[in-house]
């Protein structure tokens, strides 16, 4: 079980308590169970069970939620036993629940501060941002044939200057996989694909084929050029996500700048400083 840090923050959390009795339940929260007069409410069950090892996952929801209610006794039962142990008061266990709590505080601004806070608008206005700023990119549709010989590829170009269809010539020679569409590619920006076919292909003009075999690693090519176009940018609800992910980025990276600029730093360790002031650069 992955339950080390959820150990540590029940353990904090039970350090200082009140007797059962003396509590009155909560009935969004309610006690499932006590150790040692320390309740275990609903809300830890859930986090213990979101704590549990993947390999839980595979149980039914009840058994599941047991599983986590035995890792929680077996954590309160602990943590009482190291109290009685004065565990909680050496300065090592200080020193962690320390940096604890600051890990909590920092996960809760982050998710008040910067998930809970983005909205479809701020994702689609930043989409938008990304789409302005980028410049209009040229997409041509191509079909190819696709043979094993120079040979055979220039007897097809002699073939289409007699008026030959290329589908219907693709269909019957290409080996590629696109044979059956009768050598359709679709459509396509630079970049996508190997360097000879593609600097033939974008040479040529719309309606027109190439009037030398191309070589590739995958054989011997002849090109036709079917459009060209400028490439429209995916749908917002395709890229919706990362721009969400980019967004979530860019509002952690400011919430940084102003948390550290609110703070004095200072780094001891002079190797540490230097790297740590290379990064902080980049992150400006």
């Amino acid at each position: 079980m992955r339950l080390s840090q959820l150990a540590a923050t029940l353990l904090l959390s039970s350090i200082s308590f009140l007797p059962v009795h003396a509590v009155a339940q909560d009935a969004a929260d309610p006690v499932v169970a006590t150790v040692g007069g320390v309740e275990i409410r609903t809300s830890e069950l859930q986090m213990a069970e979101a704590d549990l090892d993947p390999q839980f996952e595979s149980l039914p929801a009840e058994q599941r939620r047991v599983a986590a209610l035995a890792a929680v006794i077996d954590i309160k039962a602990l943590a009482r036993k190291a109290e009685a142990e004065k565990l909680d008061e050496t300065e090592s266990f200080k020193r962690l629940m320390a940096f604890q709590r600051d890990r909590a505080l920092h996960n809760a601004l982050f998710r008040s501060g910067v998930v809970e806070s983005i909205t479809e608008e701020d994702v689609r206005a930043r989409y938008e941002k990304e789409v302005a700023a980028t410049p209009a990119e040229e997409e041509i549709s191509a079909r190819h044939i696709l043979v094993e010989t120079e040979e055979a590829a220039k007897a097809l170009i002699a073939e289409l200057d007699e008026g030959k269809d290329f589908a219907e010539l693709a269909k019957e020679n290409s080996t590629g996989p696109s044979a059956a569409n009768g050598g359709d590619l679709g459509y396509f920006t630079k970049g996508r694909m190997v360097p000879e076919f593609e600097a033939a292909a974008f040479e040529l003009e719309e309606g027109e084929y190439a009037k030398e075999p191309v070589k590739t690693q995958f054989g011997w090519h002849v090109i036709k050029v079917e459009d060209r176009r400028e490439a429209s940018p995916p749908p917002f609800e395709q890229v919706a996500d990362q721009f969400r992910q980019l967004v979530l980025r860019e509002r952690y990276g400011d919430l940084i700048r102003e948390a550290r600029g609110a703070v004095e730093i200072e780094v001891l360790d002079e190797n540490l400083k230097t790297a740590y002031d290379a990064i902080s650069a980049q992150q400006q």
